[in-house]
Parts: C-alpha cells; structure tokens; sequence
C-alpha cells in the first residue's frame, strides 16, 4: 500500500537521532570490527589506465542484489589514472561493471557523454523494477555542465534506462532526460549555491539512496547533507526526502535530517539502509580526517545506526555506530563500504582501494607519493555479522 504524502504528520517526523561524542569517545578497535591489511596480492587494477572508487550494485526494489545475467550489475565512480590522484573528482564518470563471481567486467560508462546536467558525476543508487528491465539510477550531478569551475554545487537525479542483454556485455541505453528529484531550498540543509565549505570540508547535498519503506510501500531518498550551523563548520548529517506522489520517481519532498553528527564530523558519506529481522540498519562512511579538531578521534571507517522504523529514533550499532575500521597499521587503506546480503546470514562489505601500503606513514601531500600509493580499484571483500545492536566481522 502507497501511502499519501499527507500520512505523514508531523508528529510521526522526529528530530534527528544524534551521534555524539560520547558514542565516538567509546570506540575501541579490536577483531570485531578491524579490516585485515591489504598484501599486494590483493591489489591489481580492475580496469587498466582507469581509478576506480565509490561502488554500488543495482538493487531490487526490496534492497536486495538483483541477479543479472548470472551475476550482478555494479556503478562505480571512475576516471582516466592521472599524476595527483585526488584530482579524479574533477572528471568522474559513473561506468558499469559485471560480477560474475569474484571477477569483475567492464561494461563502459553508464551514461553519454555530455548527457547528466553536472560537469562530472558522483554517487548514487540504482534498482531495478521488477519483471521488467527498467532500470532506475540516482546520482548527483556535481558542478553545472559547461562550467570549468569544478566548484561543490551538488543535485540530486533521476533517469530510467533499460537494460539490454543483448552485446556480450550487459548494457544499459535509452536513458530519460535527467530529472531533479528534490529542490533544496535551504529550510533544512545548507543551500549550496550559498555555502559549499571549502576543499576537505565541503557541504553535502548528495548521495541519493533509493529505498522503499516494506511498513508503508512508500519511496524515500537518502542522501549525504549538511546543515546550517553558526557554530560549528562541522555540520555532517544523514539526509531524507519522502516521496510526495508527484512523480513516479521524481517527485520527493525534503523532511528534517534523520541522523545527526553536528559538532562532530563534517561528512557521513555514502548512507544506505537495509531493513533486517524488522530492524533499520542505516550505514555510512567517514573519513577520519573529517571529525571536529576538538573531537574524539575515530578511524577511517564504515559507521551505522539501528532503529525500529525508518524515521527513527535511532541507537549506535556496538554502541558507538563504529562497524568497520581499517587497521591501525594502514589507516587509510580503505573507503566507502558498501553493505550487501551474502550467503549463510552473512552480510558482504564492497569498499575500494584508497591510501595503502603506508607503512605507518602518513597519509601523502605530493602527488607522486599519492599516485605510487593510492590503489583505485576494488578492494576485497569483508563479511559481517550483525544480530540486534551488535556487529563483529567474520571469514567469508
């Protein structure tokens, strides 16, 4: 059952659940929660001359990973290996990969060139409609098209394409015109055209995570923000916008943040939600780089929160929402986890490549130390058990 976009009251929105520094103060890495460090055994490019990072599969519309072709189909942020690695931002594309077991292809990029309405792309979410081959891509347009200012403007997007399997590899063609999922008007979350912070500490208006609610059937959009906060430049939140029936996939209006980390971290990247034994298991990525000076040190690592519904409230997993560190000897070695159903219970972890090999160095400055260490493919996978509020991590 569809919900109407007037059930939702504003007595059923609460306010944020708060990730504080007590909870972060408690972290303690240990074998439940460190990722094993990477051997150069396990680091080869995915697809030569190309880095690759932020990863997702196309879901079915009940979150789990739909089955193509034999396998599963994958979006990952790319872009042609230059000398500085970080300036991939600048030019990312959205491309297509098959897993067929443990194997990776390459399918091409996504989209056309000069077709999304940013001067690059960045991530988002991808599901699949069921017995069709409509396949349904959020991301978000960074920049404007046409614009060579590579500044931190963010939109949300939608487009629908259909599948082919046709070619030896799968494809994805007769794209829809890229249309805006939700305006930011600034009401709950910073507006970027006023505010986009500053290189390593930029605003957030993007990430968009697809997810229908199996309480009411109703679509809801997850997405990275920012709020607006004179006190602090540290102002990370989990964004959400609930779908208004304005549009089949379009038409969403924004709600107030669902977790909260003002005063604490600057950016909870990459949210995404499964629903699990009728619990909401919400995830996230930081940086340990983006945690407020004054703050509780925590890793680089993947993060989560569990409730007993959507909006909340919600509680930190292990009590402190810290689910995946990488090791202390290589503390940068990893980034955004992605969470998937596995076999036996398990849930599968995809992160990719991110600083490795360090040594216990610092993370680089210059950009040739950047490029001898920085891996830009995908990483090997971690497992996860999680019962109730706890998690620890296992053998595949």
């Amino acid at each position: 059952m569809v919900v109407a976009a007037s059930a939702l009251s504003a007595g059923s929105v609460r306010p944020p659940s708060l990730w504080l520094r007590e909870h972060i103060a408690a972290i303690a890495i240990d074998s439940n929660n460190a990722a094993p460090v990477l051997h150069s055994s396990q680091v080869s490019p995915a697809i030569a001359g190309l880095d690759l990072w932020d990863i997702w599969p196309i879901q079915n519309e009940d979150g789990s990973v739909a089955d193509i072709a034999g396998g599963s189909l994958w979006m990952i942020l790319s872009a042609p290996r230059s000398d500085d690695p970080d300036m991939r931002h600048s030019v990312a594309r959205i491309r297509l990969l098959q897993r067929i077991g443990t194997e990776w292809v390459d399918c091409g990029e996504v989209f056309p060139d000069g077709f999304t309405p940013g001067s690059r792309e960045w991530s988002g979410s991808a599901f699949i409609a069921p017995n069709s081959r409509a396949v349904h891509c959020y991301f978000t347009a960074a920049g404007r098209r046409g614009d060579s200012s590579n500044d931190f403007e963010q939109r949300l997007f939608h487009s629908r394409g259909e599948l082919s399997l046709l070619a030896e590899q799968p494809r994805i063609a007769n794209w829809s015109k890229p249309a805006l999922v939700v305006e930011n008007d600034g009401t709950y979350y910073v507006d970027l055209t006023k505010d986009q912070g500053q290189p390593g500490l930029i605003r957030g208006f993007r990430d968009p995570f697809w997810l229908c609610d199996p309480a009411d059937g109703r679509s809801y959009i997850l997405f990275t923000g920012s709020v607006d906060d004179a006190a602090t430049k540290y102002s990370g939140v989990v964004g959400i916008a609930a779908s208004n029936g304005g549009g089949a996939f379009e038409g969403f209006d924004l709600l107030p943040p669902l977790i909260s980390a003002v005063g604490v971290a600057n950016e909870l990247e990459r949210p995404h939600l499964m629903v699990r034994d009728g619990l909401y298991y919400l995830f996230w990525s930081s940086q340990s780089s983006i945690f407020a000076p004054d703050a509780p040190k925590a890793p680089s690592g993947l993060y989560g929160m569990v409730a007993d519904r959507l909006l909340g409230t919600y509680r930190p997993l292990n009590g402190t929402g810290l689910v995946v560190a990488n090791p202390p000897a290589e503390p940068y070695q990893a980034y955004c986890w992605q969470v998937t159903e596995a076999q036996d219970g398990k849930l599968e972890i995809v992160s990719f490549v991110d600083y490795w090999d360090l040594g216990g160095k610092p993370k680089p400055i210059a950009a040739q130390e950047k490029r001898k260490h920085f891996g830009g493919t995908i990483a090997p996978s971690v497992f996860l058990e999680i019962e109730g509020d706890q998690t620890k991590l296992v053998g595949g």
